[in-house]
């Protein structure tokens, strides 16, 4: 089982950054997937990036395309960098790790693939 913390989260304006930080630990890593999630009024749980740990194939939704990039330390650590947010961005961001990779995008846009969850930061944007 992989332990997942986010931090990072915070109260911004519009147009502001944000750099979530996910920080692992409990596997190895070589074969895993680590994704952004989040959380809503308008969707329950919403695919924002993924990347594969060992290739580092980043995937994005169509929102966070040319605004969020999601990049990874030599160590444990995933992050979320946020430019440009809108309040349409406020919600709670969650961390995921999925045990296995596959070359299409497809596969990480759902949150079944993944295996373990952490407890999720808030980013609040306001206007």
């Amino acid at each position: 089982q992989v332990q997942l913390v986010e931090s990072g989260g915070d109260s911004v304006q519009v147009g502001d950054s944000l750099r979530l930080s996910c920080t692992a630990s409990g596997r190895s890593f070589n074969t895993y997937s680590l994704g952004w999630f989040r959380s809503t009024p308008r969707k329950e749980r919403e695919f924002v990036a993924a990347m594969t740990w060992r290739r580092r194939t980043a995937y994005y939704g169509n929102f966070a395309k040319g605004r969020f990039t999601i990049a990874r330390d030599t160590e444990n650590t995933v992050y979320l960098q946020m430019n440009g947010l809108q309040p349409e961005d406020t919600g709670v961001y969650y961390c995921a790790s999925a045990l296995h990779t596959a070359d299409y995008s497809g596969y990480y846009y759902y949150p079944t693939t993944y295996d373990d969850w952490g407890q999720g930061t808030q980013v609040s944007v306001s206007s």
